[in-house]
């Protein structure tokens, strides 16, 4: 939903590797772990350094909500976490790092990785408001797609954002994602329910602008 860890941090993941239709005889999957490079930040694997940020992040109130986090997590938990990040090639993990700071900004993921129909989910959690408004989270969100479609091959990415984040929402739209629907109720939060709306980017539009749909 637009955010990091969520319930599925401590879950194993399993591999799902098929075939790319696009690229004859060759898997479509994330076994490259790149560093991603842009003016304002610069992407990496996750690692288990980046620990002690993450527990922060997951406990700060504000992207707790913005990312539906229900969930707790305990220290020993997100190192078994960070530990296995390099070891699934059904999914990308990678930190944000503030590159003017050296500091850590948060995490962009592709996750559930459909091999056979070129697919996967998207998204992205900054590590709370003093990283927001400032161009980190839409330079790290084009530096991620163009590796997924340019290098990996996708043809289509998914990902779905809370009503009450239209932060967020402009940030896709700038990017390109396009809306599809909306998940009624999706989320109860605070004993309210929220809904949250679907939206994908395709490779042909991709191809056209670049994430600058409106250069």
């Amino acid at each position: 939903m637009g955010g990091p860890y969520r319930a599925e941090m401590p879950k194993t993941d399993t591999s799902h590797p098929g075939g790319d239709a696009m690229i004859t005889g060759m898997a479509l999957r994330f076994a490259d772990k790149p560093v991603l490079t842009g003016a304002l930040v610069a992407l990496r694997p996750i690692a288990v350094r980046d620990v002690p940020d993450i527990a922060v992040a997951v406990a700060e109130p504000v992207s707790r909500r913005l990312t539906g986090t229900h969930a707790t997590f305990t220290v020993e938990q997100l190192t078994r976490w960070a530990m296995t990040r390099a070891d699934h090639d059904d999914r990308l993990d990678l930190t944000i790092i503030e590159r003017a700071t050296g500091r850590y900004a948060g995490e962009v993921v592709l996750n559930d990785l459909d091999p056979d129909n070129q697919s996967c989910s998207f998204r992205i959690g900054l590590a709370g408001p003093e990283f927001f408004g400032r161009g980190l989270g839409t330079e790290a969100t084009r530096l991620i797609l163009a590796h997924a479609f340019e290098v990996v091959g996708l043809h289509r990415i998914g990902l779905e954002v809370y009503a009450f984040n239209p932060r967020a929402r402009h940030v896709y739209e700038k990017v390109g994602f396009v809306p599809e629907g909306t998940l009624r109720h999706a989320l109860n939060w605070d004993g309210q329910w929220w809904d949250a709306h679907v939206m994908s980017l395709l490779a042909p539009d991709w191809a056209v602008h670049r994430g600058h749909p409106d250069s």
